[in-house]
């Protein structure tokens, strides 16, 4: 038997303040889903009759809108099953591919504070007889671009920077880092992740060539994302049989969710700037009240070049297991990435925080129905639990 909600009213829910973790589907972007589930069921790639050619024009349609908002051509858009599975097809495709051309293994950079999805395929390349280096980023969590400059090697072929980190929301110098790459012939790719939605992203612009999205990140749907591709890029693919995204993800398009996706980007473009400044004054008003009660927090990352939606600092004088013990019930929120799967924050520690400083830290995400009300509730709740765990 499926798990149902327990019963209660919304009131006694917890603050939500995860919304890096992931977002509710947005209803508009439900309703756009609703028909493709069982009135336009067709597949898309079967285009001999009105049921796959209707299903095969929603995906074109949804495909150029994506593409509109990264000022790319649809055909760059290559649908997957989210931003893991776009970081593994970019970085582990285009290794592979390079490797086959150069008729050897070459060196790949990253930065250490990235997402496993991007850190882990890049050791599964290192045990292939890929060299890796994974650059420490500044205090402030932002990588300055002569660590890359002097990072590169004679045979570098690939580096990843994602634009905003999902833990503490540091916005990376793309652009510098991309003019860096050009100059030496190296690809950079970006997981853009916590930014698509979020943020203006002109490809051409920051120079990205290869760039992973997902959906659910922006009131869209699980299990879709997609990797945009440079056309003069070469990539191998993970998987074969069937040939659809230019035989790069064979399998049935899941043509629901992609126009989910797609509708879930109008709406997270249609009210960006707006919804932006009022999230960023919201966490700036969360910042400043919790500094007031608790002088002594210490922020994780750059305030100035951060997502305004998010806010991560760590605790001095208190447990990390007691304090997110004390808050479960009041705020929904984490210490790290929702893939952490417990362990201490690997991207707090690469700034220098201890293991235990690291547990003892909050990653607060702010959504679009956050309220200044919200913002003075988690300053009470956050204020309350830490004096009183530190009076003990």
């Amino acid at each position: 038997m499926l798990p149902t909600l327990a019963s209660g009213s919304k009131q006694d829910s917890p603050l939500a303040l995860d919304y890096q973790a992931t977002t509710p589907c947005a209803q508009e972007v439900v309703e756009a889903m609703s028909a493709y589930w069982s009135e336009h069921w067709g597949n898309a790639s079967s285009r001999q009759h009105r049921s796959g050619l209707t299903a095969a024009a929603a995906v074109s349609l949804a495909r150029e809108q994506l593409a509109s908002y990264m000022r790319i051509t649809p055909e760059q858009v290559i649908f997957t099953s989210g931003a893991t599975e776009a970081n593994n097809l970019a970085l582990l495709g285009h290794a592979r591919a390079k490797a086959e051309q150069r008729g050897a293994p070459g060196h790949l950079i990253t930065v250490a504070t990235e997402h496993h999805a991007v850190l882990d395929p890049l050791r599964q390349l290192q045990k292939e007889g890929f060299r890796l280096t994974e650059l420490q980023p500044c205090a402030d969590g932002i990588l300055a671009p002569e660590q890359l400059a002097e990072a590169f090697e004679n045979d570098t072929l690939l580096v990843s920077v994602m634009v905003a980190n999902n833990e503490i929301g540091v916005i990376q110098p793309l652009k510098e880092l991309s003019e860096l790459c050009r100059n030496q012939g190296v690809v950079l790719h970006s997981d853009a992740a916590q930014a698509f939605g979020h943020k203006h992203l002109d490809l051409d612009a920051l120079g990205i060539k290869l760039m992973s999205l997902s959906g659910h990140k922006l009131y869209g749907p699980k299990g879709i994302g997609a990797l945009v591709v440079n056309p003069e890029v070469p990539i191998k693919p993970l998987q074969w049989g069937g040939g659809q995204e230019r035989g790069l993800r064979p399998g049935t398009i899941p043509v629901p969710l992609i126009v989910g996706f797609a509708k879930a980007a109008e709406l997270a473009f249609k009210d960006l700037t707006s919804r932006q400044e009022k999230l960023s004054q919201l966490r700036n008003q969360l910042w400043d009240g919790l500094k007031e009660r608790l002088p002594d927090l210490i922020l994780n990352g750059s305030l100035e070049h951060r997502l305004p939606h998010n806010l991560n600092f760590t605790v001095p004088g208190v447990r990390g297991s007691s304090l997110h013990r004390q808050l479960r019930p009041l705020i929904a929120c984490s210490s790290g990435s929702a893939c952490s799967q417990g362990e201490p924050s690997h991207v707090l520690m690469a700034l220098g925080r201890t293991s235990s400083e690291a547990e003892a830290s909050l990653r607060l995400s702010l959504g679009r129905d956050t309220s200044a009300k919200d913002i003075n509730q988690a300053v009470e709740s956050i204020g309350n639990v830490v004096i009183n765990l530190r009076a003990r």
